[in-house]
């Protein structure tokens, strides 16, 4: 076990974790040069991207410059943060960090936030400055910055091209000196942490596992602390370039266990695996679980499909534990799925996801955020879904999830990144200035605001510069009102929002506007409306498809045609009381994003 190092790749987006993976990968000789192309972002959506969305694990054997067989566990993990999750799930099963940081770029928000997680876990950080052969290269101002915003020597920090290679060589031989080996005996008895799992339709679920303390091997009887259930071990292995079966794991070891565990919700990342000889050994403590920012309804187009969805997202959940769901019925839409994420980039990530993957043909609602409703009685409410809330006469009044938002950006562009944070109903609480050149925002954002398109906006008023970076910070109370839309004068409920009430009519009529656009016409006339309790707000109508009844008249008295006329308004009149609008699925995904 002194031999074993267990490290992950921690940046943020766009830094070269996934380039400076397939160089090591490359100088270890596990795969030939020619074959390099992001090797460990095998997803689909991740090469078209260029984003890591998916931690990877990937077992390498290395020979030191000492002469020692040495055995690297690396993990390489997401940058963005909507999917900070994944990185704190990969540091529970390492014992150090390579903290990255683009030359060209400097330390930015999601460096600060990983370190930060790295500390928390007690990990051994070895910082490196990547991209040295870019001519535009830092060093100097990287490295300080490394010093002063994170406290890393000076003297600690290597410099490397994953581009090139050049460096990575001293970097293998640093994590080998720098990172200590995995604590724990293979002589006591079995522990092990769940930290990822997958879905095999053969096999059932797979978990990957860092085992803590003694041995696992095909034949033994294990047993998950959360619900007691036990398994027999069919299979164990690490993770090479693809799934490679050993004949045992021991303690240090990170490797995956076949158990034929057919159930998808018997397996929950966090979980303690155990033997079932030792039942009485300690679940592992202190595994953070994931905190949904965003919420919103999944349904199928075709309603037969519900029970597929349902099979699909517990086996999606098991890829991804950091998505939450619940029933949902809505009176639109009919029955589905109310899911949350970490952020609006992880929602159109998942729901793509399960369009690709897992063949699931779905429509998504508005997205919406958790509300706290303090009503009249008392009574305190969290919903996240508009249509349950209660009517205003009943509601003392609503607060607001409130997130505080670390914004990097360049002294040139705090101005524009301040107007863009007060358009938001931001709060400044500070500005430091960590060099002559860049400035630290941090500001008190209302999630709701912010879920929409505060990033986009951002990236385009500082010219792609700025960074940032948000923790949940509580709720705060605001005047906010629910609007209700209706078709046909008929609410659908799959449309309803919050929003501050001084900006409720202009969304309202924006979103009017572009639903008048998507209806179809029918052959009556369709109004459109958005209100607040029994206040209309905006208005637009959808005017009807007219036959010509007039066509055959040629010529006659006008008495005859008026009495056509007529006898066409009443049945349409009659038409149009017991006609039924159908809002198409186009309506719902032209409405996910709404521009001021």
């Amino acid at each position: 076990m002194k031999n074993i190092r267990n490290f992950s790749i921690i940046a943020h987006i766009d830094h070269g974790k996934s380039t400076l993976a397939d160089r090591i990968l490359e100088i270890t000789g596990l795969v030939r040069k020619t074959s390099m192309d992001q090797m460990l972002d095998s997803m689909d959506l991740e090469r078209e991207r260029g984003i890591t969305i998916k931690a990877k694990s990937v077992r390498i054997p290395y020979k030191a410059a000492d002469g020692k067989e040495y055995v690297l566990n690396l993990i390489d993990t997401p940058g963005h943060v909507d999917f900070n999750y994944e990185v704190s799930r990969s540091l529970k099963a390492c014992e150090g960090a390579v903290l990255l940081v683009d030359a060209t770029q400097g330390v930015e928000a999601q460096t600060i936030a990983n370190a930060n997680l790295a500390f928390d876990a007690g990990l051994k950080i070895i910082p490196v400055i990547n991209k040295i052969d870019l001519p535009n290269a830092m060093l100097d101002d990287c490295s300080l910055q490394l010093y002063t915003m994170l406290g890393l020597g000076i003297e600690d920090i290597l410099h490397v091209s994953a581009k090139d290679g050049r460096g990575v060589a001293e970097l293998l031989e640093a994590i080998v000196a720098r990172i200590p080996p995995p604590s724990g005996s293979a002589s006591d008895p079995l522990k092990c942490l769940i930290f990822d799992s997958f879905f095999d339709t053969y096999r059932g679920v797979t978990p990957h596992l860092r085992v803590l303390s003694g041995r696992i091997a095909p034949g033994d009887r294990i047993m998950l602390k959360s619900t007691e259930k036990t398994f027999e071990v069919e299979e164990v292995g690490y993770f090479s370039l693809g799934l490679a079966r050993s004949e045992l794991l021991r303690a240090g070891e990170v490797g995956y266990a076949v158990a034929l565990i057919r159930n998808a919700g018997e397996i929950h990342v966090g979980d303690t695996i155990v033997s079932a000889d030792h039942p009485e050994v300690t679940a592992i403590p202190g595994f953070r679980m994931s905190q949904p920012m965003v919420y919103c309804g999944i349904y199928p187009i075709i309603t037969s499909d519900y029970a597929k969805l349902g099979a699909a997202l517990e086996k999606f959940k098991l890829n991804d534990s950091s998505v939450v769901f619940e029933k949902e019925n809505s009176a639109a839409l009919g029955y589905g799925y109310r899911m949350g994420f970490l952020g609006m980039l992880h929602m159109e990530i998942a729901l793509e996801r399960l369009r690709r993957e897992y063949e699931q043909d779905i429509i998504a609602t508005m997205p919406s955020v958790i509300y706290r409703v303090i009503c009249l009685n008392g009574e305190v409410l969290m919903l996240d879904n508009p249509s349950k809330f209660p009517p205003e006469g009943q509601i003392d009044h609503i607060e607001e999830p409130i997130i505080r938002t670390r914004i990097i950006v360049p002294s040139d562009y705090v101005g524009p990144c301040m107007e863009l944070s007060d358009a938001k109903r931001g709060v400044l609480v500070g500005i430091e200035h960590p060099d002559d050149r860049r400035a630290i925002l941090v500001y008190d954002l209302p999630l709701a605001d912010m879920i929409t398109d505060f990033y986009d906006r951002l990236k385009s008023v500082s010219r792609g510069y700025a960074s940032m970076d948000y923790e949940m910070n509580g709720y705060r109370a605001a005047d906010l009102v629910k609007v209700d839309i209706l078709v046909n004068n008929g609410p659908v409920d799959a449309l309803s929002y919050i929003a501050p009430r001084e900006g409720a009519a202009t969304r309202g009529r924006a979103l009017i506007h572009k639903l008048s656009k998507t209806i179809p016409k029918h052959l009556f006339k369709i109004p459109l409306q958005a209100a607040i309790g029994s206040q209309i707000i905006a208005r637009e109508d959808i005017f009807p498809r007219r036959k010509d009844v007039l066509a055959k008249c040629y010529g006659g008295d006008i008495t005859r045609k008026r009495k056509l006329l007529e006898k066409q308004k009443e049945g349409k009149k009659k038409m149009k009381m017991v006609g039924f609008v159908e809002v198409p699925q186009e309506a719902f995904l032209s409405l996910m994003k709404i521009e001021d």
